[in-house]
């Protein structure tokens, strides 16, 4: 190969690392909003349903639509979400081994702005992603 076209694509490679990584974290970002128009939508427990095995595991339905309601309801309806990262990793603390992507997300709601929504799909053994937490901050 041409060296005058190998050290360009290196170059961009070194540079760029952040591109390998945005492309494996991508079909967990596009889970997680999908999942949290559900929630923007107040069909709370049609959310529950979409999430983790895990998640259904430690929280129960009826919770969950208790739990989200009342954090959620007193905020408003969202105006304006952007993604301000994501994160690739196969541990956290506290949940089993496997494929996951916390994302935050900068929020404004229309009675609280600069909250930051953390998303964190998690990869099935078929491959989807499935939201595994949600918290506000």
């Amino acid at each position: 190969m041409n060296l005058r076209i190998l050290l360009p694509l290196l170059a961009l490679f070194l540079l760029f690392p952040s591109l390998h990584a945005q492309d494996k974290t991508a079909p967990a970002v596009e889970a997680a909003r999908a999942w949290l128009a559900l929630v923007d939508a107040g069909e709370y427990a049609k959310s529950w349903k979409e999430t983790a095995p895990i998640f259904q595991e430690k929280v129960k339905e009826a919770d969950w639509v208790k739990m989200v309601a009342a954090v959620r309801e007193p905020l408003g309806a969202v105006s304006k979400r952007t993604q301000i990262g994501a994160q690739y990793a196969t541990f956290l603390p506290g949940a089993p081994e496997g494929e996951y992507v916390v994302i935050q997300f900068l929020t404004d709601f229309a009675k609280k702005t600069g909250a930051v929504e953390t998303v964190t799909p998690m990869k099935d053994p078929a491959g989807n992603w499935k939201v595994s937490g949600y918290y506000i901050k």
